[in-house]
């Protein structure tokens, strides 16, 4: 029968804590995958949030133009502003003999602030009807 003295593992000194560092540097490469997904996250949050500002100024240009445009045959200029939560709209429509030309600017509201233009150039024929000969849109 074997003694219980031959199963003590006093002797083995050489792998005393290697468990614990073992879990230690596990725990350390998780911490920094964590962390490293934390700051592209952040990354991309930004990313996203200045696009939509864009979008969004883009949007606010447009509306612009068409709040200039909205009486375009009756009066020959108009200027227009509005502002809402999203950002502020202004439009200015001048129509010389039947040539036109609009310029609506958006500014966005929050913490990408950001602005667009939208240049409208076309005409109004005798009859009333509309033809448009180009749109620029700037960022």
């Amino acid at each position: 029968m074997r003694s219980i003295r031959s199963c003590n593992r006093v002797r083995t000194t050489s792998e005393r804590g290697f468990a614990l560092l073992w879990a230690i540097g596990l725990a350390v490469l998780f911490f920094m995958l964590i962390e490293l997904m934390l700051i592209d996250s952040a990354r991309e949050l930004n990313d996203a949030q200045r696009f939509r500002s864009r979008i969004v100024a883009m949007v606010l240009a447009e509306n612009g133009a068409e709040l200039a445009a909205k009486r375009i045959v009756e009066r020959p200029s108009a200027t227009d502003d509005d502002e809402d939560w999203q950002g502020k709209i202004h439009g200015e429509m001048r129509n010389t003999a039947g040539e036109f030309t609009i310029v609506g600017t958006g500014e966005t509201a929050g913490t990408h602030p950001t602005k667009a233009r939208v240049d409208v150039q076309g005409k109004v024929a005798a009859s009333g009807t509309v033809q448009i000969y180009f749109t620029r849109h700037t960022p």
